[in-house]
């Protein structure tokens, strides 16, 4: 695997060294968040996104060196497995170069040139190949016997057999690849008679652009059409004449037998190069805007996932409706459901001042110091409704419902309240997704959350990958309480996954709250590996030991312990005392196996044990008297808060039942590259309408010259 370390390390710009340890580490079972936090001297402190990388990249390796194989034991099947062939393929690095290398010895279904050969044509192709003096015809007529009955035949399959030839010849493809690199230009035309079906398509009835600048939403557009039937799509290069390469490289005499290999070329490059090469590159073009896509998905997730959350409160919660009314929920501070029932503010039933006493009523007896409402049908109406009733001291907060819907019919709601109907189901997720986004969201499809771009036309494999890094991530790098998180949440922790989070959440459930993280190692099935992965990611605040409560790695207790004993103090007082915690030297303490890296981050913690990295949550509110898009006017400037982040800009939803798109172009007075230089998700901004379509519902905001508070 060395050869495949080395172009890893290239690949990533960083060291031989950081890709062995890096690898050495997975090969033992360590996980990417364990190996970014607890790892950094072993790695040369590289950050978990290096790592993911290194990982990512390894397991491809991993793939191709087992393709590899198939390909030579396949070749010295035939009995044509030569050391120089053999020495081609183990050097090879790419997957392209590879298949390109085995093509001629892949077996093939019957093709033309397979019916040729078994025709006994092949020594005419060889002879024709050579493009020696003499007559073609003379030549062939040899050849007509049995099946072959006339000269036209036997030339006619000659050229077959090197038009095969040519396809399968390394150096050939290669330059026909170049020239799509260069020249490659895609195209769209409608599918005829389907012109009123793919009226959403209408961009791309006749549309062409130069393959290296079709953006990745517009490649994904196009291919969506293209499943969908409306659209045919065809990329090739313009520009050069691919065909006249080719003469220049197989052709070697002005003759009868060079006329023959002219014509079997071109026809080698329209029916078998062309079509071949041009699939290639409508996968890689598709792959390129499949990592667009997911890197634009995957960084919304991790926004939404750290989102600012409001803590341990005590909440109602509001599934805004109109005509089955509003279905209200109440919770505890750590999330249990202890009241729900539905009122009916809006019409038909117009139960204004009967809603209102309900919902004081409700605040009173549980003691609700925050109101979570949906952001979907009758929101509007729903939050003028509860601030109609003029509650002191209670936050009012209007949450995302994307996904909920989703989680309310899942197995997840099923388990969690079997007793409860979808509308209850989906106003509890409402209100967690106050109290903790991440707890609640994880729970959920990532793919179901609705911040992704064309998310269902990627390629589904490398999405969830890319996604369930992400949560991961999240989890890993906010920490998760021991006694309160939920088996969907310990799932993501480093080192559990799914059956030793139920374990975990099976022992609290008969013994009770773990009172320090040593008591996991009696979790059942719960082993040293697992121990040493996740131990430092779980959180226990009413442990003895303050450290339980940190992201201090029970491994390097004993640092901090000794640390306190220099000190003549205890772990509490170093924890409390800033004075304590600044005498420390920390060179005292390095070891072969403990470096700078690690002591500093131990530090860093002691001052902030458990810190959560997550900011503040903030009160927001839409401008008054904007409920439609018929109030809507050009020029006003409103209150918004970004929904989804697209590559080509940012959706915005400023209280009207439907999100306004700020293009990349309108995102700031400057040029902008990627939106999310300048926003973020969940983000307030000020927008001003440029322009409204109501019948399309479409509508377009600036952010240029409107001042940000």
């Amino acid at each position: 695997m060395q050869k495949y370390f080395k172009a890893i390390a290239e690949a990533l710009g960083i060291s031989l060294k950081q890709v062995e340890a890096v690898t050495s580490l997975l090969d033992d079972g360590a996980t990417v968040p364990f190996i970014s936090r607890y790892r950094k001297e072993a790695t040369g402190g590289l950050d978990e996104v290096a790592v993911f990388n290194i990982e990512s990249q390894y397991h491809k390796f991993a793939e191709l060196d087992k393709r590899k194989q198939t390909i030579i034991e396949t070749i010295a099947e035939q009995g044509k497995l030569t050391d120089d062939l053999k020495r081609k393929i183990d050097d090879t690095l790419d997957s392209t170069t590879l298949e390109d290398i085995y093509l001629p010895y892949k077996p093939k279904k019957r093709t033309r040139a397979t019916v040729a050969r078994e025709q006994g044509l092949e020594p005419l192709a060889g002879w024709l190949m050579k493009q020696q003096p003499g007559s073609a015809e003379q030549i062939a007529e040899r050849f007509v016997k049995g099946d072959v009955d006339s000269v036209e035949k036997a030339l006619a399959g000659a050229r077959d057999i090197i038009a095969e030839w040519v396809s399968e010849n390394a150096v050939a493809r290669q330059r026909v690849r170049n020239c799509f690199n260069h020249n490659a230009v895609v195209t769209s035309k409608v599918v005829k008679g389907k012109e009123s079906d793919a009226i959403k398509y209408g961009d791309y009835y006749d549309f062409s652009e130069p393959l290296r600048r079709c953006p990745s939403h517009r490649m994904l557009a196009m291919r969506r059409g293209e499943n969908e039937g409306f659209l045919r799509i065809g990329i090739e290069p313009q520009g050069t004449d691919v065909t006249d390469m080719l003469h220049r490289q197989f052709m070697k005499a002005n003759n009868e037998a060079a006329q023959q290999v002219e014509m079997a070329i071109d026809d080698s490059y329209k029916r078998l190069i062309q079509p071949s090469i041009e699939n290639e590159f409508k996968k890689i073009s598709k792959d390129k805007a499949d990592k667009e896509a997911i890197g634009v998905f995957s960084t919304n997730l991790r926004q939404l996932l750290l989102a600012s959350p409001l803590g341990r409160k005590r909440i109602l919660a509001l599934d805004p409706g109109f005509r089955t009314g509003c279905k209200v929920v109440c919770l505890d501070e750590t999330g249990c459901l202890v009241h729900h029932e539905a009122i009916f503010p809006h019409p038909p039933q117009n139960e204004w001042r009967e809603s209102q006493e309900t919902i004081k009523a409700l605040v009173k007896k549980y003691k609700i110091e925050a109101i979570a409402i949906g952001n979907g049908t009758a929101s509007r109406e729903t939050e003028a409704f509860v601030k109609s009733i003029g509650l002191n001291g209670v936050q009012i907060f209007v949450v995302s419902e994307n996904g909920a819907s989703v989680y309310s019919a899942s197995q997840a709601a099923r388990d969690e309240f079997p007793d409860q109907d979808v509308t209850v189901r989906g106003a509890v997720s409402i209100g967690r997704r106050l109290m903790d986004p991440l707890a609640e969201l994880v729970k959920i499809d990532p793919k179901s959350i609705g911040v992704g771009q064309y998310q269902h036309d990627v390629d589904q494999a490398a999405l969830k990958e890319s996604l369930d890094f992400v949560v991961e991530s999240c989890v890993n790098s906010v920490g998760v309480n021991l006694n309160t998180a939920s088996k969907h949440l310990l799932a993501y922790v480093s080192g559990l996954g799914e059956k030793l989070a139920q374990n975990i959440v099976d022992y609290r459930t008969e013994n009770g709250a773990f009172r320090s993280r040593q008591q996991l190692k009696k979790v059942p099935r719960l082993g040293d590996k697992a121990f040493e992965q996740s131990a430092a990611f779980l959180r226990i605040p009413e442990s003895d030991n303050p450290l339980d409560n940190s992201a201090v790695h029970p491994e390097s207790y004993s640092i901090v312990d000794r640390m306190a004993a220099d000190l003549g103090c205890s772990v509490s007082d170093l924890i409390a005392d800033a004075q304590l915690r600044n005498r420390i030297d920390l060179k005292r303490y390095v070891t072969p196996t403990v470096g700078l890296p690690t002591l500093q981050d131990i530090k860093a913690e002691l001052e902030k044990p458990g810190r959560d990295p997550r900011t503040e949550i903030q009160e927001f509110a839409f401008a008054e008297g904007v409920n439609t898009i018929a109030d809507l006017q050009e020029g006003m400037v409103l209150p918004g808060i970004v929904t989804n982040i697209t590559n080509f800009g940012a959706f915005v939803d400023i209280g009207v039942h439907q999100d306004g798109l700020v293009h990349i172009s309108q995102l700031a007075n400057k040029y902008v590259s990627n939106p999310n230089d300048v926003v973020s998700l969940h983000q307030h901004v000020m927008v001003k309408v440029e322009s409204v379509d109501s019948t399309r519902k479409r509508i377009s905001l600036t952010m240029k010259g409107v001042k940000q508070d």
